[in-house]
């Protein structure tokens, strides 16, 4: 054997070594990528604050309350969850048993929140479940609530007060950020039914010969699950598009869905659940009034994000992305001041105080605003998750099922109503020129001087759009 072979021979341990060693290389490199690409990269952080109010207190939600309640069925909370991603970037959902946030109360908490954490307002995400069951909040339905002095005299104190729990809950739940893993899914619930397009009174009879409701809804469960590394359950967020109006009575309660977090919650001790209301402005839980009802629906949401617990759910990773900007909706035309001073004399309370105070504006010199300045329209990326839509007002369903279509892509599309700031019933197109309820007579309550003007739904889609492309881009 020559010098060369010998040497060849010499080398092939070596060579295969070398080999070796890069296969290990590259698996090593491989299962880093792998662990790097793991749900866990989250941090998540949850806090509560129970906001029952402590003594007798007008109730919100109907315009014939005529007495404070004082009693309860179970208490009223708002709940944060804190998250962030690998990148450092945070956001934070508050829900809360509340029938609106005003536009003041909103501004005042996120402007606290920034300057204690340093949060930016388009991460932060404050919302309500509608319940009609909840304290009077100053400056929400201003003009519904005839009430007597002594019992108005509470209602700012306690707004004051409701301000600083969420913003204690808030900053608690970033105080609490630890490592998480987020996986979404979708749900379903039925119990949810269109009221613009069936009477409530034949929709039991309807129900026993088993037809078809009219008109457009959106059962969809959208839910988040948050668990430790090790799997544990931690929070659960989930919405439906549905009235928190099961009860009409005079105890502080959650409705439908403050059952449904504590059945989850019963279920998953040491788990916090946290609800939002989708678009469900013109959607009534049908039957109603009767408390084993909101019980019921209250199962069956609570069955239905269960059974998403329990099945495949999509891991959540990469970075969130937020954006939150307020646009100008326009009024139709403005009554004159002569309808004014005829409404001031009506029998209807709301429709007079609506009068009374906007021809003391007139008296003074003051100019009736022709449009509102500040509807928020707010967009998430929750990384390779669901785009999250959250829009202000009582948004009705047409907005969540053009939502849906419009923007479906590779990506699931939320969409939350009542957010950031509850002024008034949100209609499209088709409702505002429909008009009742929905279309035109609920601004009375809200305060605002005339219905929608036409071309909101227009509006908000097209910012929409815009900031969905913006979070899409990076």
């Amino acid at each position: 054997m020559n010098t060369d072979k010998r040497r060849c021979i010499k080398r092939v341990p070596a060579l295969w070594a070398l080999f070796v060693l890069l296969i290990c290389v590259h698996l090593c490199s491989s299962v880093a990528h792998s662990l790097a690409a793991e749900p866990h990269e989250f941090k998540a952080g949850v806090a509560s604050r129970v906001i029952t109010p402590a003594g007798p207190h007008w109730m919100s939600g109907y315009a014939n309350r005529n007495k404070p309640a004082s009693t309860k069925i179970h208490d009223l909370r708002v709940k944060a969850l804190a998250l962030e991603d690998p990148a450092g970037g945070k956001l934070v959902i508050l829900t809360s048993d509340l029938v609106g946030i005003p536009r003041g109360l909103s501004v005042a908490v996120a402007e606290e929140v920034h300057k204690q954490t340093g949060l930016p307002r388009d991460r932060l995400m404050l919302t309500c479940s509608h319940t009609h069951c909840g304290p009077v909040v100053r400056d929400n339905l201003a003009d519904m609530y005839e009430m007597p002095p002594e019992e108005a005299a509470k209602i700012g104190p306690y707004t004051d007060k409701l301000r600083e729990w969420m913003i204690e809950t808030v900053v608690a739940a970033l105080a609490d950020l630890k490592p998480a893993r987020l996986c979404v899914g979708m749900g379903t619930a039925r119990f949810a039914i269109n009221r613009r397009s069936n009477k409530e009174a034949e929709v039991p009879k309807l129900m026993a010969q088993g037809a078809t409701f009219r008109g457009p809804v959106d059962h969809d469960v959208p839910v988040l699950r948050v668990t430790t590394p090790e799997g544990k359950l931690r929070a659960v967020v989930f919405g439906y598009a549905c009235h928190n109006t099961t009860m009409q009575f005079y105890q502080w309660c959650g409705d439908y869905a403050g059952f449904a977090q504590q059945y989850l919650e019963e279920k998953h001790p040491g788990a916090m659940a946290l609800f939002w209301i989708g678009c469900g402005g013109d959607q009534n839980p049908l039957p109603r009034s009767k408390i084993e009802l909101c019980e019921k629906y209250g199962r069956q949401l609570a069955d239905a994000v269960e059974k998403v617990l329990a099945g495949t759910l999509t891991p959540v990773r990469g970075a969130t992305i937020a954006r939150y900007r307020e646009i100008a909706l326009p009024f139709d035309k403005l009554p004159a001041k002569e309808q004014l001073t005829a409404d001031a004399l009506s029998k209807s309370y709301a429709l007079r105080q609506r009068a009374t105070r906007l021809l003391k504006a007139l008296e003074s010199g003051a100019k009736i605003d022709d449009r509102y300045a500040h509807y928020p329209v707010q967009v998430w990326r929750l990384g390779d998750g669901p785009l999250w839509v959250a829009l202000g007002g009582e948004v009705v369903v047409d907005y969540s099922l053009r939502l849906k279509k419009e923007l479906a892509g590779d990506r699931p599309v939320w969409i939350i109503g009542y957010a950031n700031d509850v002024m008034a019933y949100i209609p499209s197109e088709r409702v505002r020129k429909e008009g009742g309820y929905e279309g035109d007579s609920s601004m009375i309550y809200y305060g605002h001087p005339t219905k929608w003007g036409p071309g909101i739904e227009e509006k908000i889609m097209a910012k929409v759009h815009r900031l969905g492309q913006e979070v899409s881009r990076r």
